[in-house]
């Protein structure tokens, strides 16, 4: 039964491992995510700074990404910025590869 406990315990681990690394990666990306936009809204560097942090915390506000997506379009029509959703999920395919990449490079 050991064999068995053993294989379970492993299973459980990369499956945390997994999940940790997923959560990391939805939160670079959202950081990097709110920087594209800080950028498109001209916002300064403390600016951008702050706006990218609130774009993290949307993401908690309900599951999924329809929280961050309404958030950004938003914030960037209300800055004069036109942004559709189109626009704003292909940024965000964009940013997961980019926040993936980093996070394996710095492991």
């Amino acid at each position: 039964m050991t064999t068995f406990d053993d294989r379970e315990r492993a299973f459980e681990t990369k499956f945390a491992r997994d999940e940790e690394m997923a959560f990391r990666v939805i939160a670079r990306r959202n950081r990097l995510l709110g920087a594209w936009a800080a950028g498109l809204m001209k916002l300064t560097p403390e600016e951008s700074d702050s706006y990218a942090k609130t774009v993290v915390h949307a993401e908690f506000d309900e599951g999924g990404d329809e929280d961050v997506v309404r958030k950004l379009i938003a914030d960037l029509n209300a800055a004069g910025v036109a942004a559709d959703e189109a626009q704003v999920r292909q940024a965000m395919e964009e940013q997961t590869v980019a926040a993936r990449r980093q996070l394996m490079e710095a492991q």
